[in-house]
């Protein structure tokens, strides 16, 4: 069923993948109110606790799905059972010109360059303060504002962490998407030990104000990076008492891009779908190696079946997330990957 849904949503726009993003988002939002008879059929109960947060189960929404949070009620109905919004900035900003989103249907893939595009970190703060906080963990992933110079970058996440702090059950640090200029710099070692230095400050701070302990603060990471570049990050991770990794975010590798779509290749943006699959694995085994397994990971990326899903858990994911896997195979991947982790 879910196929001949897909049809008619991959026609939204005249084809525009992100006519149909948006189109689908707002549905659903509308929609929320009455989805609870489907949650009960898709939702499934299978809770682990990761880094001091219980979720009902390990399967979550990834960040960009709904990055300004309008259709927050309906994603646990979906079967999710936490839901990560953002990528969000300090700064209100429209993102990269469009067309900025495409499918490439063979390959089960995507490329974006959607640039952050974002209502800002209050407008967000408005609407989780007017009761659109979902029923299963929020996680919230801050990034940099594009007009802010990398220099001061740190000060610009900051601001996104306080403002919202109030309500995330965790929040990730994206340091790692290809489509703001100079971001992924700061993935090195004196760049990131800076922010995450200051960052961790931060959630203690707050955290006294509320008299409660510091929210997770999670690292996301590119595939891109070499395996002593991402040593050298899970050291500063470490360093700082970072509570976890999110591996990985797209990738700027064009390796297992259909025939059919090989006219979509020289778009710029982020790789994401099925031929991230193999990598996104590697990246988290790496990660649970070289930790020793004391550091959770957050599997994501190319995760199109319960295989997929399966594999990550294996090679060390604590809990796993979909993006494009979700798009390709709707509600009951959600579901089927649920059902193999009770």
């Amino acid at each position: 069923m879910y196929k001949l849904i897909r049809r008619g949503l991959f026609r939204f726009g005249g084809g525009d993948a992100e006519v149909a993003h948006h189109r689908t988002t707002a549905i659903l939002a509308k929609a929320a109110p009455v989805l609870g008879p489907l949650g009960k059929v898709l939702t499934v109960d299978a809770p682990v606790t990761v880094f001091g947060v219980r979720f009902p189960n390990p399967v979550g929404l990834a960040a960009g799905m709904d990055k300004d949070g309008t259709a927050l009620h309906a994603w646990p109905a979906l079967g999710f059972g936490f839901v990560e919004v953002g990528t969000v900035t300090a700064i209100a900003q429209p993102g990269n010109p469009k067309p900025r989103l495409f499918r490439l249907v063979d390959s089960e893939a995507l490329i974006n360059r959607m640039g952050f595009n974002n209502s800002g970190a209050d407008a967000l703060a408005g609407r989780l303060l007017a009761g659109r906080k979902p029923k299963v963990p929020l996680g919230i992933s801050i990034g940099k504002s594009k007009v802010v110079p990398v220099e001061q970058a740190v000060e610009d996440y900051r601001k996104s962490l306080r403002t919202l702090y109030p309500y995330g059950d965790y929040f990730a640090v994206n340091v790692s998407s290809p489509n703001t200029p100079g971001l992924r710099g700061l993935q090195d070692r004196s760049a990131l030990s800076e922010l995450l230095a200051e960052l961790t400050l931060e959630c203690k701070a707050l955290a006294e104000r509320e008299r409660s302990t510091p929210r997770p603060l999670l690292v996301k990471i590119a595939p891109d990076l070499t395996d002593e570049a991402i040593a050298e990050v899970l050291e500063v991770c470490d360093e700082h008492g970072v509570s976890g990794v999110i591996a990985t975010n797209t990738t700027l590798s064009r390796e297992g891009i259909a025939p059919a779509d090989q006219h979509l290749a020289s778009e710029t943006g982020g790789l994401s779908g099925r031929p991230l699959t193999v990598r996104a694995r590697e990246v988290v085994s790496f990660v649970h190696k070289q930790t020793g397994g004391s550091l959770p990971i957050i599997g994501v990326g190319g995760i199109m079946d319960t295989d997929d899903a399966a594999r990550m858990f294996d090679a060390g994911a604590s809990l796993v997330q979909l993006y494009t896997g979700f798009i390709y195979g709707g509600p009951g991947l959600v579901r089927r990957i649920g059902r193999s982790r009770r």
